[in-house]
């Protein structure tokens, strides 16, 4: 076990990476000589050269665009959005081109793009540069889209996400960039797309992802105080979604609260909910409720703390499913 902040993980993962695959390659804006923004990239141009780890021009859709055809070579690229709302102008390359060219060909062409973008809250920061855009691609057909909530994770996912043939959006909650904790750098221990249940309860589950993980922990053992017993999930990949584990949960507990920073509308919260009422309906013993950002822009820094799910709410949705 090496301790390392998420920051480094990933760097570490990605260095990994470049070791492994000859083929693969970093580009984004100021990821080369500036290490990018979050210094996710630091160093890694000094180690493998400005010729695979290149500074693009500030084109969102040109990075992806070139990703693409990069793949189409046999090269296997790593695109870095600097910041979640700046994906918006790429959208269409990564809708219509990065997902819909390997089911064109019938499966003869394979597009091994990896897509990292930071995303959410909690950084003090305006709209473009702390959004949630999550459901768009998981919503698409063709995308793979998986988050990490912790250094180990980062680690070991991004390596994942590199090393198959699927394009993956691969997002990183910008929040827990600096959060610190163990990292086993010899065993991965979980596959790319499966949930990990991170604490045993029989009260109710949890289900977060992402930058919520760690609210939905603290509300857990918050709850523990009070003699309730809360299942805590990580659902580590929204397309496809690991839906076993949850169904025995809430099959097991009777109650779900499902946490995310996004929007509440048509967000990821709500397909969960939908399953989770179709598949346990006999097993629920209230509706499963939402904890999510509010359906407004994201706001200004003042007031940042009362749009973000946080460890009152969360309480709050589990008395409110206690209740029924």
């Amino acid at each position: 076990m090496t301790t390392m902040s998420m920051i480094k993980a990933l760097n570490e993962g990605l260095r990994r990476v470049l070791e492994d695959q000859p083929k693969s390659l970093v580009m984004g804006e100021d990821v080369g000589r500036l290490g990018g923004v979050f210094r996710v990239t630091d160093g890694l141009q000094k180690d493998f050269g400005s010729d695979r780890i290149i500074d693009t021009p500030l084109a969102e859709s040109g990075i992806i665009g070139t990703a693409i055809g990069l793949a189409l070579r046999g090269y296997r690229p790593i695109c870095e959005i600097q910041f979640d709302g700046f994906v918006y102008p790429a959208f269409d390359q990564l809708v219509s081109q990065l997902a819909k060219i390997p089911n064109r060909s019938g499966g003869r062409v394979r597009l091994p793009v990896v897509v990292r973008i930071p995303y959410g809250g909690g950084i003090g920061a305006i709209e473009h540069h702390s959004e949630s855009p999550e459901a768009y691609f998981a919503h698409t057909a063709g995308l793979k889209v998986v988050t990490c909530s912790n250094p180990n994770d980062a680690y070991w996912m991004i390596q994942q996400a590199a090393a198959g043939d699927d394009p993956v959006i691969f997002f990183e909650p910008k929040r827990r960039y600096h959060s610190k904790d163990d990292v086993d750098t010899e065993s991965a221990g979980l596959d790319l797309y499966r949930a990990r249940t991170l604490r045993e309860g029989r009260t109710a589950t949890l289900i977060a992802y992402g930058p919520t993980v760690d609210v939905a922990m603290n509300a857990a053992a918050a709850a523990a105080e009070e003699g309730l017993d809360l299942e805590v999930i990580d659902l580590r990949s929204l397309s496809p979604i690991d839906w076993e584990p949850l169904f025995a949960s809430v099959r097991k507990t009777g109650r779900a609260v499902v946490v995310h920073e996004a929007p509440g509308n048509i967000g990821v919260g709500a397909e969960v909910a939908a399953r989770l009422s179709e598949e346990c309906f006999y097993s629920l013993e209230s509706p499963v409720l939402r904890v999510t950002g509010y359906d407004v822009p994201y706001p200004a820094s003042r007031l940042e703390d009362d749009y973000l799910p946080n460890l009152d709410r969360v309480l709050d949705a589990v008395d409110r499913s206690l209740e029924y």
